[in-house]
């Protein structure tokens, strides 16, 4: 019997994006056993383009996914996207484009605004995200708040709640008790961007070293911001405090995670970020804020702290706080991989799409996926 084809759309398999991890978890989970899993290239992730090639391959693509649908004629497309303007606009035109072959289509929405707040006052705009969105046959969001959210927008259409899940590093480690004689080590790894929350981890960092907290910040990542980030440690006297690793893989990313007490990520917005997975998985508990999914994940209090976006004393007394409680630390390092453990892996991730996709052939009722709040 032949397998259903599921065409997946992401940028690069190889680029450094949670787009592209959640592709390569797609492509690598239990899914491949029941579907026959197709890729199609869209975005400019690990891309080095100059203008010229990014506008061909803008012109371009359109037509080529066209006839890959046409040749290939997948079963179903999954359109990885959020509701940003850029990804909107360039994901509405591969949506148009596999209506034209009368494919069906799982739309995932990775974060961004709410459907009803991203045009505001614009109601023309609006009635075309509606339309647009009402054109897939399924669409996925990542917390409990959009699943509300999106199932008030397009009653019509089948919405599931699916957050990220990561692959567990094996085996895992004991979780052994921070020791307090020695420097509590706070790690972010993301994006080096301004809108991540790090200058603002670095003025709380600066503010509790002058007072005599001994601390040590590893930054792993690259971005726009690195240089920028780079000179604000030096001007805050942090050169010794703070260590650039650049972007880390495999082992090397695994022994940061090991070494680590704390996750520094308290970034404006999100919809669900892995390095907070996989931090919870590695037992360290993070300072984040409460945006996008990451209030179905963590709870305040035990398996971290929330601090407002953008608030320097808050991250700085945050920090204090669990650099004062080592043993508060580790229950909230014990919370955190066990509710990973529970929910958050790529075995469960699998199910929940095989449920759309069966769904979306007609070959099974409208799925039981998500998780309930925590």
């Amino acid at each position: 019997m032949r397998k259903p084809k599921i065409l997946i759309l992401s940028p690069p398999l190889t680029a450094v994006s949670g787009f592209s991890t959640h592709a390569n978890q797609l492509m690598g989970c239990s899914l491949a056993q029941r579907y026959e899993l197709l890729h199609f290239c869209v975005g400019s992730e690990g891309k080095n383009e100059s203008p010229l090639q990014k506008l061909y391959r803008l012109l371009v693509s359109p037509f080529s996914l066209f006839w890959l649908n046409i040749v290939q004629r997948p079963d179903i497309v999954h359109i990885n996207t959020g509701l940003d303007r850029k990804a909107y606009w360039r994901d509405l035109v591969y949506l148009a484009v596999v209506k034209l072959t009368g494919g069906k289509i799982v739309t995932q929405i990775h974060g961004g605004a709410m459907p009803d707040q991203f045009f505001p006052h614009n109601a023309p705009l609006t009635w075309l995200l509606r339309k647009g969105l009402g054109a897939s046959n399924a669409v996925t969001v990542l917390s409990l708040k959009e699943y509300d959210a999106y199932t008030a927008f397009v009653p019509e259409v089948l919405v599931a709640h699916i957050p990220n899940a990561i692959e567990l590093p094996a085996p895992l480690e004991n979780i052994k008790l921070s020791d307090a004689s020695q420097p509590l080590r706070l790690v972010y790894i993301g994006r080096l961007v301004r809108e991540k929350g790090i200058f603002e981890a670095l003025n709380a960092i600066a503010q509790l070293h002058r007072s005599g907290h001994r601390l040590q910040f590893d930054i792993a990542g690259g971005g726009k911001a690195e240089e920028e980030l780079r000179k604000h440690v030096v001007t805050l006297g942090l050169d010794k405090v703070v260590h650039f690793h650049g972007p880390v893989f495999g082992n090397e990313k695994t022994l940061l995670w090991q070494k680590a007490d704390v996750l520094v990520f308290p970034s404006y917005s999100e919809g669900l970020p892995y390095s907070l997975l996989e931090a919870m998985a590695a037992g360290t508990p993070a300072i984040t804020c409460p945006v996008g999914a990451i209030p179905d994940v963590m709870q305040h209090g035990v398996h971290g702290l929330f601090v407002p976006p953008r608030d320097v004393e808050a991250i700085a007394d945050a920090i204090a706080s669990l650099d004062g409680d080592r043993a508060l630390l580790h229950r909230m390092a014990c919370a955190s991989r066990a509710r990973v453990l529970e929910q958050y892996t790529t075995a469960r991730l699998g199910r929940d799409f095989e449920m759309v996709y069966e769904a979306v052939l007609g070959r099974d009722r409208k799925p039981h996926c998500g998780l309930p709040p925590i």
